[in-house]
């Protein structure tokens, strides 16, 4: 009788552990349309990278590249310090590089517990043959930043992000 109803109540006991530890917990995180502005520079097209940086000042996570030739990454010198050492895949969506004056539209996915948490957001720009701008733009991530216009001091005039 004793194994009958362990034989019962198996089948439940996995049931209910895959549905409490199966299932991967996600953190929510909202959408941003991002708006890079570049200055009226002369050269080749600006590589982006939009990265997450933790409240310790250390790279969290790629949120987006614009320019897609990985060969010219290690231009972006303190981005590749963090990508270069692990070289996974790169956890953002590429785009084309910018050139002078052009501007460009980007969405960009952020985790919402990371909002007013001490965050920053950092956009690096390298052009070939010219400067790289370590933090062209830096601030923090606060519920109002993600609504605003930062004004760059590189190859980037400006960005504005607003919530999607």
């Amino acid at each position: 009788m004793k194994k009958s109803l362990i034989f019962k109540l198996f089948p439940i006991l996995v049931l209910t552990l895959f549905t409490v530890f199966g299932f991967k917990s996600t953190t929510d995180s909202s959408s941003y349309k991002c708006m890079i502005q570049m200055t009226n520079y002369t050269g080749e097209g600006a590589y982006v990278v939009i990265s997450l940086m933790n409240p310790d000042g250390n790279y969290e996570k790629t949120l987006y590249i614009l320019g897609d030739d990985e060969e010219w990454y290690h231009d972006i010198a303190s981005w590749w310090s963090f990508y270069g050492k692990k070289r996974s895949n790169i956890d953002a969506i590429t785009g084309a590089t910018l050139s002078g004056g052009e501007r460009s539209i980007s969405i960009i996915k952020i985790d919402n517990d990371k909002i007013d948490a001490g965050y920053k957001i950092r956009f690096e720009t390298a052009v070939e043959d010219k400067e790289y701008y370590k933090d062209d733009i830096e601030f923090e991530l606060t519920s109002e930043t993600v609504k605003s216009k930062v004004d760059g001091k590189g190859y980037i005039r400006y960005i504005r992000m607003m919530p999607q």
